[in-house]
């Protein structure tokens, strides 16, 4: 395939998943859609690498840190993101997720001591200030609710999305140490995915939640499309993306996918955001492409690079 043609798979692809996620709540517990989730998918990948006569297994070394990343990337940020989506539109979830391009950058600086560009502190101060003007209204009408004695689950809809990029991040600077211990990507992909659905399935077994068989044909198809597009499909174009035009321009996937999110929640979700909301998600999503093309310190390069992956 041509790489526009793999970028607009991609982009299409991570660009629905989010409104796909809405169809596997209701019935079945969260925690359990995303075992189902990663554990196909997990296997998919799993049966591509025997198929190619890959050797599944791989060192203590590069598994200790596989194990950190699913549970950072694959775990804690999609028990996070399938709960926020029960109380918070699709598409803001997905807006939010675009902060990934600073969370990333910021947690680098923690870790590794890495530089971050002033240009990349400056985008991150816009797409703050574009976040809040998009929640303003339904932060505002959920705080009033919590006065009058509601629940306030929209609010802590919003601090899981958040906690769900903040993880992806935290998953996606363990990337470059699975990347020095072995290169096959389809592999450690596979093995973080499953160590992720472990700890998922322990967290779901301890807090009582039910397994049960999907219920509806909807549930299903979601879960193939999720399984088998979102997770395995649109990660093998993105690879190959990047081999072909590089990191920088593949790495705008990340932009378009709230775009399209959005749309998405518009069409299908009855979302009616109003000029402040629309404001916001131009100054958010602006503030990301703009950040994308500063340049920057390799080292930064590369855990942003890895940053892009990380999509429901």
């Amino acid at each position: 395939m041509s790489s526009p043609v793999l970028f607009t798979i991609a982009s299409l692809i991570w660009g629905s998943t989010f409104w796909a996620i809405t169809l596997q709540l209701g019935e079945v517990p969260p925690s359990v859609s995303v075992v189902y989730r990663f554990a196909l998918a997990s296997s998919v990948l799993f049966a591509i690498c025997i198929g190619r006569g890959v050797k599944l297994q791989l060192p203590w070394s590069t598994q200790k840190w596989l194990m950190l990343q699913g549970m950072a990337t694959f775990g804690l940020s999609y028990i996070c993101t399938y709960q926020a989506e029960e109380v918070v539109v699709s598409g803001l979830v997905a807006v939010l997720f675009a902060l990934m391009v600073f969370w990333t950058p910021l947690l680098g600086r923690v870790v590794y001591g890495t530089p971050i560009a002033p240009r990349t502190w400056g985008a991150g101060a816009v797409a703050t200030g574009g976040v809040a003007l998009l929640f303003y209204h339904s932060i505002a009408a959920a705080w009033r609710d919590v006065q009058a004695g509601g629940s306030g689950h929209f609010l802590l809809g919003v601090a899981l999305a958040l906690v769900a990029t903040i993880a992806s991040s935290a998953g996606s600077i363990v990337v470059g140490k699975v990347r020095e211990q072995s290169g096959n990507v389809m592999l450690t992909t596979a093995w973080s995915m499953f160590w992720g659905t472990l700890l998922v399935a322990v967290y779901a077994v301890l807090t009582g939640q039910r397994f049960m068989l999907p219920p509806t044909l909807s549930y299903t198809l979601g879960l193939l499309y999720l399984s088998i597009f979102g997770s395995v499909i649109a990660f093998l174009a993105y690879f190959t993306l990047i081999n072909r035009i590089g990191p920088q321009k593949a790495v705008y996937i990340g932009v378009i996918t709230p775009v399209l999110s959005v749309l998405l929640s518009i069409q299908l979700e009855a979302y009616r955001p109003g000029p402040v909301e629309f404001l916001g998600m131009i100054l958010c999503l602006a503030s990301v492409a703009w950040a994308l093309r500063a340049p920057a310190v390799k080292p930064v390069r590369t855990i942003m690079l890895n940053n892009a992956t990380e999509t429901p």
